[in-house]
């Protein structure tokens, strides 16, 4: 999909960086579609960065060029890279974990160094801080639009070799369980977003209408423990109720209808916080 480029960050919308990556991107080609994934990224939060390329990507055409820009090692020695997914999506970002969950949910075809002595804003070269504007914003405006292909980013680099930040893998328990993390949470609803995939869930045995044992646990900590039904959507139980769902990830995940699950019950992500599955009464 040329022309269409695509901003992600961790910078919000109080200050003018955004803006200045749209000034940089349109001074490329002022023909761009320029897009806003999110600015919202928590502060230096690349595992939440990650992810929600994953949330995104697929569903954009072939072509579309990804910015990413949550970069607590601008300056430092980092790779800068485009990456090129498996359906021809291409993501230009630093290497440091942002393509972990594209690359090991999806693969990646491709990668490339950035050059920077031809992809970088011209007058930008003792500029050390603000990367996304001098690098990433300009050398995917140039990928959008066509100015240079994607061959042209820079020196092919192994795919293998993309920086992944550490996962634990969701499995099959003792007892009848399935375990797995908390990834990251649906923001604005305050529900819990599992890395349990709905073919392992099934493993259980456990029908719609039925009842779950779910646990919640940060480190040694059991924050949560109680019974709730596994239902289709948030219709199938009473304002108020919790409920466990698949989400459009196709993977487990735990809310209140109308509320969050996340404030209730002050739940947080990351590989420390830990939940399980199991049929009511199975422990």
């Amino acid at each position: 999909m040329q022309d269409a480029l695509v901003f992600q960050s961790d910078f919000g919308l109080e200050d003018g960086a955004v803006s200045a990556m749209y000034g940089v991107a349109y001074g490329v080609s002022p023909t761009l579609r320029i897009h806003d994934l999110t600015h919202g990224i928590a502060p230096y939060d690349v595992w939440q960065a990650s992810y929600r390329l994953l949330q995104t990507v697929r569903y954009w055409p072939a072509g579309t060029v990804f910015v990413s820009v949550v970069d607590p090692g601008v300056g430092s020695a980092r790779r800068s890279v485009a990456a090129k997914t498996r359906d021809g999506q291409c993501v230009v970002t630093p290497d440091n974990g942002t393509l972990t969950h594209l690359k090991r949910e999806y693969g990646l075809a491709a990668l490339r160094g950035i050059d920077e002595r031809v992809n970088r804003l011209g007058g930008s070269e003792e500029s050390y801080t603000f990367h996304g504007r001098d690098v990433y914003a300009y050398t995917g405006a140039r990928l959008a639009s066509g100015a240079i292909t994607f061959e042209q980013v820079g020196p092919a680099l192994d795919p293998a070799t993309a920086v992944e930040l550490p996962v634990t893998p969701a499995f099959a328990g003792e007892g009848g369980t399935v375990q797995g993390t908390i990834d990251v949470l649906d923001i604005r609803f305050g529900s819990l977003w599992t890395n349990v995939p709905r073919a392992l869930f099934d493993g259980l045995g456990i029908p719609f209408g039925a009842r779950v044992e779910v646990t919640i646990r940060n480190a040694t900590r059991t924050l949560y423990r109680n019974n709730i039904v596994y239902a289709h959507s948030f219709a199938d139980v009473y304002v108020g109720e919790p409920l466990v769902y698949m989400n459009s990830l196709g993977r487990m995940a735990v809310a209140i209808n109308q509320g969050s699950f996340a404030k209730a019950y002050g739940i947080g992500t990351g590989s420390g916080w830990t939940i399980a599955f199991a049929p009511e009464g199975a422990r």
